[in-house]
């Protein structure tokens, strides 16, 4: 059964730092694009970013470049996203997916169930 696990959420500073790590089982994640999403309260499920080693592809959204870095050890079917200098408007539920390459981007087609990430002053 294909299944992604996120771990390593939590509460943090602004200008800390976090590190989420999410365990895929089922499934090759080296042949997948595998990416982060996060839904703040009263928003909808965004996309952070996305990695697709196949063809070296790596996307982040704006307001997270230069901060996060998405990375993944297709030896242990693992990926993590490393979170600094971190704000309030981090604050959300993170999820890592799993996709397939589809012609501009992926098709995201299995989810975690989330962990919480929250910033505070």
């Amino acid at each position: 059964q294909d299944r992604l696990e996120e771990s390593g959420g939590g509460s943090v500073q602004a200008g800390g730092s976090l590190i989420l790590s999410c365990a895929a089982s089922g499934f090759d994640i080296s042949i997948h694009c595998m990416g982060w999403f996060r839904q703040a309260p009263g928003k909808e499920r965004v996309r952070v970013a996305y990695k697709y080693e196949a063809d070296g592809s790596a996307y982040y959204e704006d307001s997270v470049q230069g901060g996060f870095t998405a990375s993944q050890d297709n030896a242990k079917n693992t990926l993590a996203l490393q979170m600094d200098s971190l704000e309030l408007s981090d604050t959300a539920v993170y999820y890592c997916a799993a996709g397939l390459r589809v012609p501009g981007g992926c098709s995201w087609i299995k989810w975690g169930q989330g962990t919480q990430v929250a910033v505070s002053s």
